[in-house]
């Protein structure tokens, strides 16, 4: 038998740590379209994740009966290249202040947000959960997988020795509304959005895009994601980590044409092979999230689509 949690109800105060940013934005969304008022904020002027003091006083005077931990610093593939120290540091400072915080105020509840590059690079595809250490991990961002799996670490052996209910999810790579669209420090989708829109717009003839395009990727609209944890909290019983995705993948060469078709950018794509791949193939294993109920409802051909259009309508200087 998987540990009794407290089902999430209307009435419950939900902690969002990370809620400007691209996850933590969505489950706001999800968590007020499904009525839920007395959601917990704190903006990073207003609280530093990193700072030990802050965190538990701030758990001590708020006491939520819930915890989504979302926020993480987090980019792609040149971001954690250059700054790998930081990508470990502020994402194990945020991850042991909240956790080590919750269990000292009493907070029983708590979703931590991990990523799909905690597994093996040469992991068997789909990967399961079972995966997790069974081998060595991308180098490209290591250091972010390590924080990754440390936070993991952290829940199971909280559950462990005090008997709370912090579980994991382990989302595929995500996109949507309030991504990043830096293309110095974004991940390949919101990168390749922005960059093919500027190319339309400079009526480029050519498009490059990094590494050879055969990598295969999976991808999750964020909607989707928010939908997944608030669907795994209102649930009564289930494993402590748990993969979230769509099962299906495509090729970066694929993507690339995808995203040239919504954009309407009329110009050729060339691949640079001098820059690397990363992970060969990343697609998750979900039949355990499939098995309690949950399956996604967003095409990536639509999610594309409408993320370009909240991009270009919001004026959110998304592209800018």
């Amino acid at each position: 038998m998987f540990p009794t949690r407290n089902m999430l109800i209307k009435d419950h105060r939900v902690y969002v740590a990370g809620h400007t940013g691209l996850v933590g934005s969505a489950i706001l969304r999800a968590l007020h379209a499904q009525g839920f008022s007395s959601a917990i904020v704190r903006s990073r002027t207003e609280l530093d994740l990193t700072n030990q003091e802050a965190v538990r006083q701030f758990m001590k005077e708020e006491k939520p009966d819930y915890i989504i931990l979302a926020a993480a610093r987090v980019g792609g593939i040149l971001a954690n290249k250059t700054s790998p120290a930081s990508f470990i540091y502020e994402n194990l400072m945020i991850e042991t202040n909240i956790i080590h915080a919750a269990h000292e105020a009493g907070v029983q509840n708590l979703l931590f947000l991990g990523s799909s590059c905690i597994y093996p690079k040469h992991a068997a595809q789909p990967i399961a959960e079972r995966a997790l250490l069974t081998g060595s991990l991308e180098e490209t961002n290591a250091p972010y997988a390590i924080a990754k799996i440390a936070g993991i670490t952290l829940c199971q052996s909280f559950n462990k020795q005090y008997g709370t209910r912090y579980n994991s999810v382990m989302p595929t790579n995500l996109y949507g509304p309030h991504d990043n669209f830096d293309p110095q420090t974004s991940h390949v989708l919101p990168a390749l959005l922005r960059r093919m829109h500027e190319a339309k717009l400079a009526n480029d003839p050519s498009f490059e895009v990094w590494g050879t395009g055969k990598p295969q990727r999976e991808f999750l609209h964020v909607d989707d994601l928010a939908d997944a944890c608030l669907f795994l909290l209102k649930k009564g019983e289930h494993p402590d980590l748990l993969n979230i995705g769509t099962g299906e993948d495509l090729s970066i060469d694929d993507l690339a044409h995808l995203i040239k078709e919504i954009v309407g950018y009329k110009g050729s794509i060339t691949f640079n092979p001098q820059y690397p791949d990363g992970t060969p193939r990343k697609l998750l294993d979900v039949s355990a999230m499939t098995a309690l109920g949950w399956r996604y409802r967003i095409t990536l051909r639509n999610g594309i689509l409408s993320t370009y259009e909240w991009c270009l309508q919001s004026g959110s200087g998304a592209f800018l």
